[in-house]
Formats: C-alpha cells, sequence, structure tokens
C-alpha cells in the first residue's frame, strides 16, 4: 500500500475512535448509589446542569460529570431499601452502568481502615431458605454469588490505584491522614450484605467460618447486584473500610463519614468518570 494511502488510512481509524468514544460518553448514563446520604454530598457536587427528581420519598440528582450523564442517589439503609432505589435508577432513568460506593466493615484480616475493597462477588449473609433450597442461595436463580461486571471493576480499580498512586492526602488533607493513620491499599473479592450492623467478634467469626473468602461487610450491595442481575444492568461496588466490624473499633464513625468516605467517594466517582 503506498505511503499516503497508509497515512489517510490510519487518520480515518484514529477518527473513527474518537468519533466512537464520543458516542459512547453520549449515550452512556452512570448511575452511582451512596450507601449514606453524607457520602455522597461531595459527589453531588461535582454535577453541573443538575435537576433533582423525588421518587418514592427519594431524591434523585441528575447532571453530567465533565460531559458523561449522571445519576446520584441515596440508597438508603438496608437490603429492601436499596433495592428499590436500585430498581428506579434502572427503570426510571434509564442508567447503563451502576457504581455503588460506601463504606463496610473489615471482615479480613490485614484490612484497615482507609483501605478501599472493590467487589469480585457479592452475597447476602443472612439469607437462608433451608431446607427448601441452600443456605445463601438466591431463591429461583440457583446461585449465591453475584459475579460484578468484571469491565467495570477493573475501570473501578484504574481508578482507585491513579488516587492511591497520587497520594491519599490529595483526596482528604494532610490533618485527615494522620487523625485517621490512613495509608490506603486496594484489594477485590467478596463482599457480604446483610441487614445487620455488625459490631462483635462473635458474629464477626460466624460469617468467616461459613464465607470465608468475604472481606467485608455492610448492609445493601448484595441486593443492589441482584438487581443489576435481574435487570441485566453491569454493575460494581466500592467499598472504603471504616471499621474492624467488631466490638474493637476506635475510629469516629459520624467524622470518618465526613471527613474521608466523603472525600473518598468524590475523587473515585471523579476519576472514574475521566476514565470512561
Amino acid at each position: 500500500m503506498p505511503r499516503n494511502d497508509m497515512d489517510t488510512l490510519c487518520v480515518f481509524a484514529r477518527r473513527y475512535d474518537e468519533a466512537i468514544q464520543k458516542m459512547n460518553i453520549m449515550t452512556r448514563n452512570i448511575g452511582i448509589l451512596g450507601a449514606m446520604a453524607q457520602e455522597i454530598d461531595e459527589v453531588k457536587a461535582l454535577l453541573t446542569d443538575k435537576t433533582t427528581v423525588k421518587i418514592a420519598n427519594r431524591e434523585f440528582v441528575v447532571g453530567k460529570i465533565g460531559n458523561v450523564r449522571c445519576v446520584v442517589a441515596f440508597s438508603k439503609w438496608g437490603k429492601v431499601a436499596a433495592t428499590i432505589t436500585a430498581t428506579l435508577l434502572i427503570q426510571e432513568f434509564g442508567v447503563t452502568d451502576l457504581f455503588f460506593i460506601g463504606t463496610a466493615g473489615a471482615l479480613a484480616d490485614g484490612l484497615k481502615v482507609g483501605d478501599i475493597v472493590i467487589s469480585k462477588r457479592l452475597v447476602q449473609h443472612d439469607l437462608d431458605a433451608r431446607p427448601i433450597i441452600s443456605r445463601f442461595e438466591l431463591p429461583l436463580l440457583n446461585r449465591v454469588y453475584v459475579d460484578s461486571d468484571s469491565a467495570l471493576t477493573e475501570l473501578a480499580g484504574r481508578a482507585v490505584s491513579n488516587l492511591i498512586d497520587k497520594g491519599v492526602v490529595n483526596m482528604v488533607g494532610e490533618e485527615t491522614v494522620k487523625e485517621f493513620n490512613l495509608n490506603p491499599k486496594l484489594y477485590y473479592g467478596d463482599v457480604a450484605s446483610g441487614d445487620q450492623f455488625i459490631n462483635s467478634n462473635e458474629k464477626r467469626n460466624e460469617i468467616l467460618g461459613l464465607l470465608p473468602d468475604v472481606l467485608c461487610v455492610e448492609m445493601e450491595g448484595a441486593a443492589v447486584a441482584q438487581v443489576c442481575l435481574e435487570f441485566g444492568t453491569p454493575f460494581t461496588v466500592i467499598r472504603t473500610i471504616s471499621d474492624t466490624a467488631d466490638h474493637n473499633a476506635r475510629v469516629d464513625f459520624g467524622k470518618f463519614i465526613a471527613e474521608v468516605a466523603n472525600a473518598y467517594s468524590r475523587a473515585i466517582v471523579g476519576e472514574i468518570v475521566r476514565l470512561v
């Protein structure tokens, strides 16, 4: 092929790739759920051209982060509440991807306050319909775990890794880093959800005894995962470790949410959108 023709073909291919990327950005509609209202205050501040829509005692803030359309909402606490919110995001707002961000209690040894876990699989640790079906099995779905979307998990991981590489001080400030002794590391693995706040060694050990691969525990993620599975909506869950899920926690939870989790959420969502 003559050199001029090759150059023309390369230019065409580059412009085609740019057009496809622009089309993906224009058609993408990212849903962002926060497990606590305070965890997404700073995320909502990233939105431009925003409008608030109220449905079923919930507020959905619709707008753009950069050129990407986003819908941000507080899931509310517990599996049923989060299920309702996730369903509305999908049915009423047509989100194409869903990121669920929030805090969790560490179950696995080695996890520290400020570490970040991105889900590979999610399981409901309080689901038990024996003897009809096996413990933890989702009724009529013939499975225990719901897998996170691999592409979104990889995207979230890139975003978190970039932020860690730049330094946590850029997310929360030097004083907060010192106060909470933050030196975050990124983990991928199983996340367990249940309608219980886990704050005892006995319950922590019980869950680990039955589900030894679980890294952390919270109250909503696996329910949202089931909604996304049944609607065919790609999702992943991102959790910041706020405590050790036992009675030895020493962190001021309210302060951690306000000063660490909120800042993490803003930085992570902003970086995810930048990478889209």
